[in-house]
């Protein structure tokens, strides 16, 4: 009939309008994102290496020393557990905790290498020590709650703990102290809102290593407090060049005060595994248990099991790094002390070296301006194509971190590229 309309061409023309007015909305990703992701910073490492990434993809020679990843492989018995694994089928979910012959290798591992009674039910596995540490601020940090943080610190510590409302307090020690503080600072920082301390030994980013009398004297003065606790990192356990490793959990009466987190990625090399854990008092490992339980579960089933072999295996290899890790930093001391204005200390752990750059501040090069750690490490990666971490992300804007988990030709060549850059 004549004066009616296709109905089929009606529907077309309305579909099409209502399309073009979608396409006008706009999505205003300021209002839609949380305040707790826009006020959260990225972590500068991974930063940094992103940025050496792209400048490689344009074909640009350059050298990282930004990530802390040691450059070995996996050890080859431990790889050979994962595959056994797999072919057995250990592919499915696993405790949240983790694996319980796991658990009670971790507990045989905390009692011969650290004289430190968790039970098994006191261990929880994650997927890294950074999620075992974040589980512990989640379970015992209220919005208002004061953390205080030694500095220099690893970069996700103070983002964690504002992430749950807690009120980040440095502490800082610098090169003239080897960064490590004194006992009378954490006794004059605690206030009536701590109620957490975050520290690690041996350090990342410095490389210091907290002796056993200092860690007495941390302890004597936290013991005079009630209800605060410390989450003590030890990742780089097995990368200490001292005598021995020391937990202050194992002062008496830190035990029940003390999360001590650990895991694989440093003393085995096993970043991409994701594996790390931390024992602690009960009341904690259950909270932590269930935080995890609610985020990622358990972490993987075959990755569990060659841990298990890792930790009952003798440490050959582990100590075999460790010793080439150890001639390295001393080639590197000596080449970056021919720099001049580099003031640097001796670190006794770890893969890393921090040294102070402050000289630099206030002086240009090649028309580039350093004003701070961050131009500086800009000002390197740009003209001299070596990736470094200012120390700011650290919380010691004087500094610069450097790893030297690089082959040796690797580091005379950035340090050759440095030394020209700042001529």
């Amino acid at each position: 009939m004549r004066g009616l309309s296709n109905p089929i061409h009606t529907f077309a023309l309305v579909f099409n309008t209502i399309t073009m007015q979608i396409k006008d909305i706009v999505v205003n990703p300021s209002a839609l994102l949380s305040d707790r992701i826009k006020s959260m910073d990225e972590s500068a490492t991974i930063k940094m290496a992103q940025k050496a990434r792209d400048l490689a993809q344009k074909g640009i020679n350059v050298i990282s020393l930004s990530l802390g990843e040691p450059d070995f492989d996996t050890p080859n018995f431990i790889k050979e557990a994962a595959k056994v694994a797999l072919d057995e089928g250990f592919t499915k979910y696993t405790p949240v905790p983790g694996l319980l012959k796991l658990r009670q290798a971790i507990s045989s591992k905390f009692k011969r290498d650290n004289n430190l009674n968790y039970e098994p039910t006191q261990i929880v596995v994650s997927n890294g020590a950074k999620q075992s540490i974040a589980n512990v601020v989640l379970s015992l940090i209220n919005p208002g709650d004061e953390v205080i943080i030694i500095t220099p610190y690893w970069v996700s510590y103070a983002e964690i703990v504002k992430l749950t409302g807690g009120i980040p307090v440095y502490v800082g020690a610098d090169i003239s102290q080897d960064y490590k503080i004194s006992a009378t600072q954490l006794d004059e920082a605690i206030s009536e809102k701590t109620k957490l301390i975050i520290f690690s030994s041996p350090c990342n980013p410095t490389g210091s290593v907290y002796e056993k009398e200092e860690l007495e004297a941390l302890a004597a003065v936290i013991l005079n407090y009630d209800n605060l606790m410390v989450i003590s990192d030890e990742i780089y356990e097995y990368i200490n060049f001292t005598s021995s490793h020391f937990s202050i959990a194992e002062v008496p009466g830190m035990e029940e005060r003390t999360a001590t987190i650990n895991g694989f990625s440093k003393g085995f090399s096993m970043t991409g595994w994701r594996l790390g854990y931390m024992g602690a008092p009960q009341w904690l490992a259950s909270a932590c248990s269930k935080v995890q339980g609610q985020f990622t579960s358990g972490a993987n089933s075959f990755g569990q099991e060659a841990a298990i072999t890792a930790l009952d295996s003798p440490l050959t290899e582990t100590y075999a790094m460790r010793d080439a890790f150890k001639e390295r930093r001393d080639m590197l001391l000596k080449l970056l002390s021919d720099i001049p204005g580099f003031k640097v200390n001796k670190p006794m752990g770890a893969f890393y070296v921090f040294p102070d750059i402050s000289a630099y501040f206030g002086k240009s090069f090649q028309g580039f301006e350093i004003n701070n750690s961050d131009d500086f490490s800009e000002y390197i990666l740009s003209h001299a194509h070596v990736g470094l971490v200012s120390g700011s992300a650290f919380g010691d804007d004087n500094c610069i971190r450097i790893s030297y988990a690089a082959s040796e030709p690797e580091l005379r060549e950035a340090v050759r590229r440095i030394k020209e850059a700042l001529l």
